[in-house]
């Protein structure tokens, strides 16, 4: 009697830790099904911001994206700021922009469309030249969320590395950059396949209209109280407010205690 009562207690038990850890793994399926369809609903990177000098939330999260590859910052510990340039054309600014970053060696990415490589090819060289990365921006600068199939996604990826090599004689890093930050977690697949890792930000403002630029003050406004440990700093080399203002914003983030880093250490950190 105490023996069949025994054991249709550990049945019992036993059957309420099954239920138990069917819900956990119910849960845990519907939360990562959400999370995938709200990136393949929302396909343009967003950022939400809480205090000044914390890391801000993104529209996915950094462990979301890891498993494709994809970063949008760094660690929270670690007062790090990768600092990026997206290159859609020269506009006459990049040479004062490279001056003010062999000035406080630091390390950047610039991120090119084949346009650039056509026309600039000089200073693609003195990129390389002076220890920049130049990533993948595509070839036609497109929304790539749009962009469905894999030969297509490949075309815009590989004529840049094409052309890159080309002019540099070196295989391009394998980094890329969604155009407008427009992306689909298809598009995060594709560029895995492709060995590429895909970089977002974590820090930007509005410095791309060419009629409408800031004032330095607006920028430093932007750019000083939001930097965070770990940033990926989105800035466009086709900005005269960023060339005039360069200088001074490093010599300020460094005051602030920060150094800066490169997107190899970055996705070997993560």
């Amino acid at each position: 009697m105490y023996i069949t009562i025994k054991k249709k207690q550990i049945a019992i038990v036993l059957i309420c830790f099954l239920v138990f850890l069917a819900g956990i793994l119910m849960l845990t399926y519907r939360q990562q099904s959400a999370a995938v369809q709200t990136l393949a609903a929302n396909t343009n990177w967003g950022l939400g911001f809480g205090e000044n000098s914390k890391q801000p939330t993104g529209n996915a999260s950094s462990a979301f994206l890891k498993q494709y590859n994809a970063y949008f910052v760094g660690a929270a510990d670690k007062k790090v700021i990768y600092l990026t340039f997206d290159a859609g054309y020269e506009n006459g600014y990049t040479p004062a922009i490279l001056d003010a970053l062999k000035k406080h060696k630091v390390k950047a990415t610039f991120f090119v469309v084949g346009n650039y490589l056509n026309t600039s090819p000089d200073l693609v060289k003195r990129m390389i030249a002076e220890g920049h990365i130049v990533g993948n921006h595509t070839n036609t600068h497109p929304d790539m969320s749009k962009i469905s199939d894999m030969a297509s996604f490949q075309k815009e990826i590989s004529a840049v590395e094409s052309k890159f090599k080309e002019i540099t004689g070196q295989d391009m890093k394998k980094y890329y950059r969604p155009p407008q930050g427009k992306y689909s977690v298809n598009n995060l697949k594709q560029a895995n396949e492709l060995g590429y890792k895909t970089i977002f930000w974590s820090l930007a403002y509005v410095d791309w209209y060419q009629d409408k630029q800031p004032t330095k003050e607006q920028a430093f406004e932007k750019l000083l109280p939001r930097i965070h440990p770990g940033a990926v700093v989105l800035l466009h080399s086709t900005s005269k407010t960023n060339s005039e203002i360069l200088d001074t914003l490093l010599t300020k983030w460094e005051a602030a205690g920060y150094t800066f880093g490169t997107l190899d250490e970055l996705s070997a950190n993560k």
